[in-house]
C-alpha cells in the first residue's frame, strides 16, 4: 500500500524539527525504533520543543504573514511576471504548486504538528520515570498543546473558507492531528467546526496544564498567550460574548506599549509592553524583510491603506516609508532592523498582542450592539497613536455600521503587514477590493469564492486519494 503523504512527512521530519530546514530532506527515513531512542530520556523532550518554535517561525517568515496580506487589498507587488507570492497576489493558487505557499504551509504546518504530537506522546512515559521533573514536562506540554492549537488554526484559515462559511461550520476543514499517523491510516479532512473544537480543546488544554505556572516570557507559549489566542478564535466564530471576556482578561494584564516606544518594537526588536507572544528570529531565515526590504521589494504598501492614514500624527504611519520625516519611499518598514551588529538577528514576529485584545473586544461589543464600549477601545489605540488623550478623539457615529468601520480602519492600520487582512476580509463575507491601479489581474474577487480557500497540495493528493480537495481547483 502506498503511504499517505502526512504520515511520509511526519515520519521524516518529526526528529529533526530541531535542525534548519535546510537539512529536512538529507535526513534518512526514520522509523518507529529510532523514535523511542531519541524519546528514550528528556534531552529528546527538551530538544524536539525549540524545533517546534524554530518551524513555527519559519512558517509565518516564509508564507503566512505574507499571504494574510498579499491576498489582501493593503499591498501592491512591483513584480507580477514571476516570483515569491504571485500565485496568491493574482488568486491563481493552483494544487501543483508544492514549491510555493500552496505546498510550503501545509507542509510546514503538519511539521510543527508532528513535533509537539511526539512529545505529546511520549511526554506520560518520561513523567513516570523522571517524577522530579514533572513540573518542566509539563511545561513542555503546554507549550505543545499552545502550538497545535495555533497551527491548526492559521491551517484552517489557509486552506478552509471561513467559519461562518456555512450555518453550522460543517464544511471541509483540515486534517486534525492529535497523534501523527502510520501507514495505514487513512488521512481525511475533518469538518471546520470539528477543527475549531479540537484549537479550543487544546487551548483548554494548555491552560490545564500550566496549571499555576504563570511564568511568562513573550517569546514563549503562556496562559497568558492561550487566553488571547482563544479570544481571536472565538472572534472567527463570532462567539461575541467569549470573545469579549478573554479579550478583557488579557487586557486587564497586558498594557499598550508607550507611544515613545511603539517604532522600535519594530526597528530595534523592542519586546514591547504588549507583546503577549512573539516569535525569536536568532539564527533564522529572513524571508519577510527581504520580501519588504526597500530599494528592492516584492511588495510595499498600496494606496489603499495609505489613504486611512488622515491624520499626520498617527505614530504608525512613519512605518510605511523609509524616510518618515519626508515622507519619502513607500515601504513597509515593520520588518527593517535598524540594528544590523548581528548578522543572525532578524525581526521577532508577532502573533499576538494587546492591541489586537482592544480590536477583538471592539468587535465583539460593537455585535452586542454596546456601540460606546466598543468606540472606547478603538479611541485607546487611536489615542496611543496620535500622542493625545482618548478624550480628545472625536469619532462621530450614528449606527453600528458607522463603529464597524472605524473598527475596520483602526484594525488594518494598527495589524497591517501581521498576516491579518485578507482572513479578516473573508470572516466577515467581504468582497476583496483593490486600489484603482493594482497591478493584479484581480481587483476584486467577489465573496464567496472558491479562491479563498488554497487548494490541498498536488502530493498529498496524489499520495493520499482519499483526502478530498477543496472546490473549483
Amino acid at each position: 500500500m502506498k503511504k499517505r503523504y502526512l504520515y511520509n512527512l511526519i515520519l521524516l521530519f518529526s526528529l529533526f524539527g530541531f535542525t534548519s530546514c535546510n537539512s529536512f530532506l538529507e535526513v534518512d527515513v526514520i522509523g518507529k525504533n529510532d523514535t523511542n531512542t531519541f524519546f528514550a530520556d528528556l534531552d529528546g523532550l527538551r530538544a524536539t520543543l525549540p524545533g517546534a518554535y524554530r518551524v513555527t517561525y519559519n512558517f509565518y517568515d516564509n508564507e503566512f504573514i505574507k499571504y494574510g496580506d498579499v491576498a489582501g487589498n493593503m499591498v501592491r507587488m512591483s513584480n507580477i511576471t514571476g516570483g515569491n507570492m504571485i500565485e496568491q497576489y493574482n488568486f491563481t493558487s493552483e494544487p501543483s504548486q508544492e514549491t510555493s505557499a500552496v505546498g510550503y504551509l501545509w507542509k510546514r504546518g503538519f511539521i510543527v504538528m508532528s513535533n509537539v504530537n511526539n512529545i505529546l506522546e511520549y511526554a506520560p512515559g518520561l513523567k513516570t520515570a523522571y517524577p522530579h521533573n514533572a513540573a518542566e514536562i509539563d511545561n513542555i506540554c503546554a507549550q505543545a498543546y499552545f502550538l497545535r492549537a495555533l497551527m491548526h488554526f492559521n491551517l484552517v484559515l489557509c486552506y478552509s473558507q471561513p467559519w461562518n462559511y456555512t450555518k453550522d461550520a460543517s464544511h471541509l476543514g483540515i486534517p486534525v492531528m492529535t497523534k501523527n499517523p502510520s501507514a495505514n491510516n487513512p488521512v481525511i479532512r475533518s469538518t471546520v467546526k470539528e477543527t475549531y473544537d479540537r484549537i479550543i480543546e487544546d487551548l483548554n488544554l494548555a491552560l490545564e496544564t500550566f496549571g499555576t505556572n504563570n511564568t511568562f516570557d513573550a517569546h514563549y507559549a503562556s496562559p497568558l498567550a492561550c487566553k488571547a489566542l482563544l479570544a481571536r478564535v472565538y472572534l472567527y466564530m463570532e462567539n461575541w460574548e467569549q470573545a469579549e471576556k478573554l479579550a478583557t482578561e488579557v487586557i486587564s494584564i497586558k498594557g499598550l506599549t508607550p507611544r515613545d516606544k511603539y517604532l522600535s518594537m519594530y526597528s530595534q526588536n523592542y519586546i514591547g509592553d504588549e507583546a503577549i507572544f512573539r516569535l525569536a528570529s536568532y539564527d533564522a531565515g529572513k524571508q519577510t524583510s527581504t520580501f519588504y526590504k526597500y530599494g528592492s521589494a516584492l511588495a510595499f504598501p498600496a494606496d489603499t491603506l495609505y489613504s486611512l492614514f488622515t491624520d499626520s500624527r498617527d505614530i504608525r504611519k512613519d512605518l510605511l516609508y523609509y524616510r518618515p520625516e519626508t515622507k519619502t519611499g513607500k515601504v513597509n518598514m515593520k520588518y527593517y532592523m535598524k540594528d544590523t551588529s548581528d548578522p543572525k538577528k532578524g525581526t521577532d514576529i508577532f502573533v499576538l498582542r494587546a492591541s489586537e485584545m482592544y480590536l477583538i473586544r471592539a468587535e465583539a461589543f460593537m455585535h452586542q450592539n454596546l456601540p460606546d464600549k466598543a468606540i472606547s477601545d478603538v479611541k485607546t489605540l487611536e489615542a496611543r497613536a496620535l500622542g493625545i488623550s482618548p478624550s480628545e478623539v472625536v469619532l462621530n457615529y450614528a449606527s453600528n455600521e458607522d463603529v464597524d468601520r472605524f473598527i475596520e480602519i483602526e484594525r488594518v492600520k494598527e495589524l497591517c503587514f501581521e498576516g491579518h487582512r485578507f482572513f479578516d476580509i473573508a470572516r466577515q463575507k467581504k468582497d476583496v477590493i483593490r486600489e484603482k491601479a493594482t497591478n493584479s489581474i484581480i481587483r476584486r474577487l467577489v465573496y464567496p469564492d472558491y479562491r479563498f480557500a488554497l487548494p490541498i497540495p498536488l502530493v498529498e493528493k496524489e499520495a493520499n486519494p482519499e483526502i478530498q480537495q477543496n472546490e473549483g481547483y
